[in-house]
């Protein structure tokens, strides 16, 4: 009996030590991994995403901001039928059951079902009491004024980082720093944060506050649409500039774009022309031109030029004015806007100079918005003769409007040009400016007498006589120029027969405020700046002198009725009408080819009498098949033929509708 008792203590002794063991290894070495497991089951490391940083005008006016709301999440693994699962919630949140089914069969612990849903949708969701369900609060990118400054501004992804613009640009700083807490989940899979959620000032980004002004964007923006659906153009942009500080005041681009829904508008519409795309900027070149011929003793302000009564021939190439001109003084020049005198300006003032006073003014390097794709522009040296002729009003050169508003400041500001910037300030959440943008002198480009001389004699550009009376207050003196450029044609090579219609105005003239540019790109009823782009300026500029307190000028003129112009010799400048600003628009630059050829116009998008009018006016003998517009066209354009040549017009898609 005690050799049994015996042996059944040593079988509970023996038992014991093996709990013992065991005990010790649970609690000793494999503590740590066992410890994992459990916490595995009911422990949750939450991602916080972080709350972007807003966005405001230079007076405190929201223009982008983050709002919390929800988002769907699941643990598959507690769904069980994820077929049913999957239709119960797809109806709910517009989606497919098939392809939930399919995204939520890959995924083990984790998967999105959707973000940033509304509210209606979550209390839907929230409604079925599915396990392993749950919803989140996120941060999503709002935008109170809609279409305001959409592309300046630009948007965020599906993950809340900034795609384009500003959103992009100061990606970093807007951003802030996702923070991970440590969660309880209970059985039904819910994340519990215990302790709950500060809103610690780590989670949001910084506020970025910029120069724009809410109600000139708003002013510059409703002018422009106007004006481009008028006049039927592809694009438009416009930039408000103070010349004094440098300060972009607006941006404003067309067609608009919101970014609130940026899935809804096409990538050309989201894209910022005003800072981004470069142009050639025509006639508005010719004030740097005069300018710099002026600050080197090359032309004074009374000395006549003789316009050569309308054509100029360079080597192979003859140079053309919209009129006949003989002599000209300098001021008269931009006032008619002569490209063949501007020419000869230019050539008086040397291929180095005139390269030299572009870079000056700015031309040919980033004007430093901080926004990605900034267009540069390009200033090639103009080797040839008929270059610097070209270069003289334009053409053959590339800018930005921004860069383009910033050097006439200069000539508004007394000869200094200011760096344009967009940004006032940076500021962290706890109140630590990170940048401020501040008025910076870049250079004095020319003094301050030849930049008075060259704006007086803008002027004279809103007068009567002059390219964009239409451009003209009543209340306040104005000065400006006009452009009416070609547009490369860069697959053909050469120019083709689109414009870019443009007009920069200061206001007011004896002492500038504002630096207003308005670009128009392809304007179908009339090209010219001056009755395309000047009506938006004067919008512009109409609404925002009496927004900025700005008192009328001391010498304004006044509307009244001019006497009836005397006769004139030829060479003085001829009274400027609607009809005269109307008249056909004919290449500045033509090439002399051979007798007896021609070259083929380019008949694109045409209808067919236009078409048949063009042809017989090059000598060339029209072939013409379909209806509608032109299409296609055999030889190409830019084809060099003999006189007579038959030229093979294909027409489609419908006769046009006729006009009332």
């Amino acid at each position: 009996m005690k050799l049994r008792v015996r042996l059944v203590g040593a079988a509970f002794l023996f038992c014991l030590l093996g709990v013992l063991a065991r005990a010790v290894s649970l609690q000793v070495f494999e503590r740590d991994r066992l410890r994992e497991l459990a916490e595995d089951q009911y422990v949750r490391q939450v991602e916080i995403p972080a709350r972007r940083g807003d966005i405001f005008d230079r007076r405190g006016v929201p223009l982008a901001q983050s709002v919390e709301v929800d988002s769907i999440w699941v643990d598959p693994s507690l769904l069980g039928d994820l077929g049913q699962a999957a239709k119960k919630l797809a109806p709910e949140l517009a989606l497919e059951p098939s392809e939930l089914e399919a995204r939520l069969s890959k995924a083990k612990r984790f998967a999105w079902v959707k973000r940033r849903v509304r509210p209606e949708e979550a209390e839907a969701v929230r409604a079925l009491g599915l396990p392993g369900v749950g919803l989140t609060k996120e941060p999503r990118r709002f935008y109170p004024q809609r279409e305001l400054a959409g592309q300046l501004i630009g948007f965020v992804g599906a993950d809340g980082r900034g795609l384009d613009g500003l959103e992009l640009a100061f990606e970093d700083e807007l951003s802030g720093e996702s923070m991970r807490v440590s969660g309880y989940r209970d059985a039904r899979g819910r994340k519990l944060l215990t302790d709950g959620l500060a809103d610690s000032i780590e989670r949001r980004g910084a506020s970025v506050t910029l120069t724009i002004d809410r109600h000139l964007q708003f002013f510059a923006e409703k002018a422009l649409s106007r004006a481009a659906e008028e006049s039927k153009a592809a694009a438009a942009s416009a930039v408000v500039l103070d010349p004094r500080t440098g300060e972009l005041l607006a941006i404003a681009n067309h067609p608009r774009f919101n970014p609130n829904t940026p899935e809804k508008s096409p990538p050309e519409g989201r894209r910022n022309r005003a800072a981004l795309d470069t142009f050639e900027p025509g006639s508005t070149f010719k004030s740097f031109v005069v300018a710099a011929a002026l600050e080197e003793g090359r032309v004074k302000p009374q000395d006549g030029i003789h316009c050569e009564n309308g054509a100029w021939d360079i080597g192979r190439h003859t140079v053309h004015d919209t009129h006949s001109y003989g002599w000209l003084s300098v001021g008269k020049v931009l006032q008619v806007s002569s490209n063949i005198c501007a020419a000869k300006i230019a050539q008086a003032l040397g291929r180095d100079a005139l390269v030299d006073y572009s870079a000056r003014f700015g031309f040919g390097e980033r004007a430093g918005l901080s926004l990605p794709g900034e267009g540069k522009g390009v200033v090639p040296y103009p080797k040839a003769e008929i270059a610097v002729a070209t270069q003289a009003f334009g053409q053959g050169l590339t800018a930005t409007a921004v860069q383009l508003a910033a050097a006439y400041g200069a000539l508004a500001n007394g000869g200094v040009l200011m760096r344009p910037y967009l940004v006032s300030r940076v500021v962290d959440p706890d109140g630590l400016a990170l940048l401020e943008g501040r008025p910076v002198e870049v250079r004095r480009v020319v003094s301050a007498e030849t930049a008075r001389t060259v704006v007086k004699m803008l002027e004279a550009v809103v007068e009567k006589e002059g390219t964009a009376p239409r451009a003209r207050l009543d209340e306040y003196k104005v000065a400006g120029k006009t452009g009416t450029a070609q547009k490369a044609d860069l697959v053909a090579g050469g120019y083709s027969d689109k414009r870019i219609a443009s007009f920069v105005g200061l206001v007011p003239s004896d002492g500038p405020r504002l630096v207003i540019l308005v670009v128009v790109d392809e304007p179908k009823t009339d090209v010219y700046g001056g009755l395309v782009a000047a009506p938006v300026f004067k919008e512009i500029a109409s609404a925002a002198m009496p927004y900025l307190g700005v008192a009328p000028s001391s010498a304004a003129p006044v509307a009244q009725e001019r006497p009836k112009p005397k006769p004139a010799d030829r060479s003085a400048s001829r009274p400027l009408s609607d009809a005269f600003l109307k008249v056909q628009a004919q290449d500045p630059v033509t090439e002399q080819v051979e007798k007896g050829t021609v070259r083929v116009p380019d008949l694109s998008g045409e209808v067919g009498r236009v078409a048949v009018s063009r042809l017989l006016a090059a000598a060339l003998t029209p072939r013409l098949t379909g209806t509608g517009r032109v299409v296609k066209q055999e030889p190409p354009a830019g084809s060099l033929v003999e006189k007579g040549a038959r030229v093979t017009v294909q027409l489609a898609g419908g006769l046009p509708p006729l006009r009332q």
